[in-house]
C-alpha cells in the first residue's frame, strides 16, 4: 500500500476516534435505512454493539495504516464472522454493511481523502467483510445449540449456579467461556464460564452473579427457571494449566468457575503440576464451593486451597455454613492481590517458573495483575481472559 494511502487511512482512524458516537450512530443509521428489517438481528440497545464495531474497525484501520499485524488481523475477523452466525448474519447483510461502511466513510473522510482513498477504503472494507462472510460460509457445526434448564440453585440474593442439558455435546475446553443467550433478553448475548469441562451428554453448569446494573446476568441470578430454554454460541479463550508448570489461580467470586471446570479436568489425570487456588470473596460466607473445593483437594495432594475474605465475618444476613477453619483451609484477611503477594514472600523464588491464572470481576484482575508484575511476576506469565 503506497504511503500516502497509509497516511490517509490513518488520518481517517483519528477522525473516526474524534467522535466514535458520532460515527457509529451514523453509521448504524446507513445500515437500517438500507433496509429496516436489518434492524431486528439486533438486541434493543446497540451500546455493546456499536462499541464492539468501533473497537474491531479501529484495530482493522491501525494494522491497514501500519501494514502489520496482517494474519492475526485476518484471523480476528474470521472468528467474529463465525461468531456472527448466531445473529443470523448472511451474504446479503454483510453486502449491505460493504455500502453502509462505504458511505460513511466517504462522509467522514470529506476533505480529508487522498485521490486514491476511495481505492483503498474499498479494499479494507472488502478485508473485513470478505473475511468474516467467507468464515461464516466455512464454518462446521451449528452456530448455537439449545440448551434446557434442569436446575437452578440460588445460593443468595446476588448469586445462582444454573444447570443446564444441551441437545448436542458441546466442544468447549475447561477455563474457556461460551456466548449465551437467554429468553428473558433475545438477542442479548454475554459471556459465562462453565464450571465443569464438556460433557458426553451436553451437561453443563454456570455460577452467575447478578452484576450491578446489569441486565441479563440479574434475569438470570431472579428470574431463569427450570424448563427455561437458552442458547449457547462460540467458545473463546485459551486460559488452563500446563502439565509441566506449577501454577497458582486466583479465582474471585464467580471467577472461580473457570478454575474449577480446569481443576475437575485435571482430576482426570494421573499426574499434575503442584496448584495453589486463592479463593475469594468479601464475606467468607459468599465462599460457595469451599465445601466441594475441600472433598477436591482431600483427593489431589497437588492441589493446595486457601480461603480469602476481605472481611473476617459475615454480616449479619449472610451465614456460611462452615468457617474455612473448620473446613480445614487457611484463611487469609484482605483483597486477593494482597494475600498472594503476601503469602508469596515467604517463599524466596516463589514466582521463579510458576504460572498464574486470575479471573474475576474486570476490576479485582487489574488489580491483581498490576500488584503481581511489581512483586516480580513476568507479565507473559499472567494469564487471564480479555477484560
Amino acid at each position: 500500500m503506497p504511503d500516502d494511502t497509509r497516511i490517509a487511512l490513518a488520518r481517517l482512524r483519528d477522525i473516526i476516534n474524534a467522535d466514535p458516537d458520532r460515527f457509529t450512530n451514523s453509521y448504524f443509521a446507513r445500515l437500517f435505512a438500507l433496509d429496516p428489517s436489518v434492524r431486528d438481528l439486533f438486541p434493543s440497545s446497540l451500546g455493546h454493539v456499536r462499541g464492539g464495531f468501533h473497537r474491531v474497525l479501529d484495530h482493522v484501520l491501525e494494522v491497514a495504516a501500519a501494514s502489520t499485524g496482517y494474519t492475526e488481523t485476518v484471523e480476528l475477523l474470521a472468528q467474529l464472522g463465525r461468531d456472527h452466525r448466531k445473529y443470523g448474519v448472511t451474504g446479503y447483510h454483510y453486502e449491505l454493511a460493504h455500502r453502509a461502511l462505504s458511505a460513511e466513510f466517504a462522509a467522514q473522510s470529506g476533505a480529508a481523502a487522498a485521490p486514491n482513498m476511495a481505492a483503498a477504503v474499498d479494499q479494507t472494507i472488502g478485508l473485513i467483510t470478505g473475511v468474516m462472510s467467507e468464515a461464516a460460509d466455512q464454518a462446521a457445526g451449528p452456530a448455537a445449540v439449545q440448551a434446557r434448564v434442569t436446575e437452578k440453585f440460588q445460593l443468595s440474593r446476588e448469586h445462582a449456579v444454573i444447570r443446564l442439558v444441551a441437545e448436542s455435546p458441546l466442544n468447549y475446553r475447561p477455563g474457556q467461556f461460551v456466548e449465551v443467550q437467554i429468553p428473558q433478553w433475545p438477542r442479548e448475548w454475554r459471556m459465562l464460564s462453565p464450571s465443569i469441562p464438556a460433557s458426553p451428554i451436553g451437561e453443563v453448569e454456570f455460577h452467575v452473579r447478578a452484576v450491578p446494573g446489569g441486565t441479563v446476568s440479574k434475569s438470570i441470578v431472579l428470574e431463569s427457571q427450570v424448563d427455561d430454554v437458552w442458547s449457547i454460541a462460540q467458545h473463546h479463550g485459551a486460559m488452563g494449566v500446563d502439565p509441566d508448570t506449577p501454577t497458582t489461580m486466583i479465582a474471585g467470586g464467580t471467577g472461580l468457575a473457570p478454575m474449577r471446570a480446569i481443576l475437575l479436568g485435571m482430576c482426570a489425570n494421573v499426574t499434575n503440576p503442584p496448584v495453589h487456588l486463592y479463593y475469594g470473596a468479601r464475606h467468607p460466607g459468599e465462599l460457595y464451593e469451599l465445601s466441594s473445593l475441600r472433598r477436591m483437594a482431600s483427593m489431589n495432594p497437588w492441589l493446595t486451597v486457601t480461603a480469602v475474605t476481605e472481611e473476617r465475618d459475615d454480616p449479619w444476613w449472610l451465614t456460611s455454613i462452615a468457617s474455612p477453619a473448620e473446613l480445614g483451609f487457611s484463611h487469609l484477611i484482605g483483597t486477593l492481590a494482597q494475600a498472594v503477594v503476601h503469602d508469596a514472600a515467604s517463599t524466596p523464588g516463589h514466582w521463579d517458573g510458576r504460572d498464574v491464572l486470575i479471573a474475576g470481576s474486570p476490576h479485582m484482575i487489574e488489580v491483581t495483575e498490576r500488584k503481581l508484575i511489581i512483586d516480580g511476576v513476568r507479565a507473559s506469565r499472567i494469564h487471564h481472559d480479555v477484560v
